[in-house]
Order: structure tokens, then sequence, then C-alpha cells
């Protein structure tokens, strides 16, 4: 009997000493996140903890790895050129030029180098599918002209949509489907302020599954940043 006392304290105190591993997504080490290919921080399985865990073209923004922006505030881009939402682009020589819209103040447009109110065109409803910047899910100017236009026909026929998001194949697969819901879901809030009733409008996101074009390219990613209409 007292041989199996022993027995039985010596296993408890193994179990003591090992124990069993934390539920995901807590941690105690690396190892315990390292079936879902993330890393230990902080007690959490995340996505990464420095720039090192994610691939190359990519950095580490609070545990996520995110497309490395080709510029920051704290770097100089070449030329008359300043950092804006991560790019490098022209800074207007003269007051009202520009090269962009982001150029321009509020309410207003590039056009021909310079800044005015955008053009009134008469309502279109071919509801063709609007595009974003890189890394993006705020509408572009373009965007929201179109969207006035659809929002009047929408409203003025009735009309029932899926807004379908979409993202380019740059990014990880999580991060980009999560970008084409924000996005489906910035063109719904658009549109219901515009008056578009809440119930003709759905949304999904499909991240980079569905490209619109092929290829490896600023062309083929930049069609596949989009939102298209599907008639329900």
């Amino acid at each position: 009997m007292r041989s199996l006392g022993i027995v039985v304290m010596l296993a408890g105190a193994v179990v003591a000493l090992t124990g069993c591993p934390p539920p995901y997504p807590k941690c105690e080490t690396d190892a315990n996140c390292k079936e879902k290919g993330e890393v230990c921080v902080q007690g959490m399985c995340k996505e990464c903890a420095t720039d090192a865990n994610c691939k190359p073209g990519f950095v580490c923004d609070a545990n996520t790895c995110v497309p490395k922006p080709e510029c920051t505030p704290d770097t100089k881009c070449p030329g008359n050129k300043k950092c804006k939402a991560g790019k490098c682009v022209e800074e207007a020589k003269q007051e009202g030029t520009c090269t962009t819209n982001d150029d321009c103040p509020a309410g207003q447009e590039c056009q021909n180098g310079r800044c005015a109110a955008p053009v009134v065109v008469k309502a279109s409803c071919n509801f063709e599918a609007v595009h974003f910047d890189f890394n993006e899910f705020n509408l572009t100017s373009a965007a929201t002209k179109a969207l006035n236009d659809y929002a009047d026909c929408i409203k003025k026929d009735g009309l029932r949509f899926t807004l379908e998001g979409h993202a380019d194949e740059r990014g990880t697969e999580e991060y980009n489907m999560v970008l084409s819901q924000k996005r489906a879901a910035s063109v719904r809030k658009y549109l219901v302020d515009l008056g578009v009733a809440g119930g003709a409008l759905d949304t999904v996101g499909y991240g980079e599954l569905k490209p619109a074009v092929n290829g490896a390219n600023e062309e083929a990613w930049a069609a596949n940043r989009r939102v298209e209409f599907k008639k329900r």
C-alpha cells in the first residue's frame, strides 16, 4: 500500500509540473500557437508580434500583418511628393492646383489640374461597380458621385441589391475578407444616408476570392478593389 501511495504522489507531481496547455487563443509560449501559424503575445495567440513574423511586403500593425505602406509621416517622399494615406503623392505647387483629389478641399475634386466642384451628370442606372484605393474602405469622390445617382435610381424604382465587396490579392485571406466586408458596409451606409431603405440592401464580402481581372499588377489590383451591385 505504501508503494502504491508513492506512485500516486509521483504521478500527481508530474501532472502538476507539466500541466495542460491553455485553451486557444490563450498561450504561455509560441508553441501553444504554432498549430494556427501564430505567436504568443502577452498570453494570447496573435498573427504577429514583430515585422519578422509577417511575409515580405507586410508589416505587423496591432498584431496583424498588413501591406507595408509606401511611406509614413516620419519618412520623406522624393521630390515634391508628400505622404498621404501611406502613399507618396505630388504636392500642389500653387493654391487651387492639384494632381489628385487628395490635394483639393472637401467638396471639390481634381479636374485638369485644378480643384473644382464635381461635375453634375444626369443620373445613370447602370449600377457599375465602385472602386477603392489601396488598403482603403473609405469612398473616393468618384464613388460617391456614382452612388448619388444610384440612390435616386434605387428609390425611384424600388430596387433591392446585395452589395458584394472584393479586395485585391495582396494581404492575408483573413485581412482581405474583413476589408471587403468593410467596403460593402461603407457603400451601404452611404446609400442609406441618402434615403435608401436599409432593407433594400444586403452586404457580403468575398475578399480576394472573386477577382474581376486576373493579374499581379496595379491595373488588375485596381480593378479588383471594388463593390458590385447584384439585384435581388
